[in-house]
């Protein structure tokens, strides 16, 4: 199993970045598909999941910010943030769950300067 994240990258508050990972090694269709996040001292926090039906879920913080998407053709998971804050700083790991197999990236990082 692999799960490849890029995307990441440093921007000022109000900015935007879209991550990506790519995903082998599992079957990406019938996956459940997240990000999550861990900022430094803290815990990690998943931030948004997609499903195999394509239902989304968000984390209250991020709602309206950040757009969650797949393309089952290509493996790839996307995360478009918008309206980036300092607060969304942190290193976002893909993680994938396929009936009771589970596993993560090694993350890309994101930083929001002020």
């Amino acid at each position: 199993v692999q799960l490849v994240e890029y995307g990441g990258g440093s921007v000022q508050p109000g900015g935007s970045l879209r991550l990506s990972c790519v995903g082998s090694g599992f079957t990406f269709s019938s996956s459940a598909m997240s990000w999550a996040r861990q900022a430094p001292g803290k815990g990690p926090l998943y931030v948004s999941h997609i499903y195999e039906d394509g239902r989304t879920f968000y984390l209250d913080s991020v709602k309206g910010r950040f757009t969650i998407s797949r393309d089952n053709a290509k493996n790839t998971v996307h995360l478009q943030m918008n309206s980036l804050k300092p607060e969304d700083t942190a290193r976002y790991y893909c993680v994938y769950a396929f009936k009771l197999s589970t596993g993560r990236g090694q993350g890309t990082q994101v930083t929001v300067f002020s």
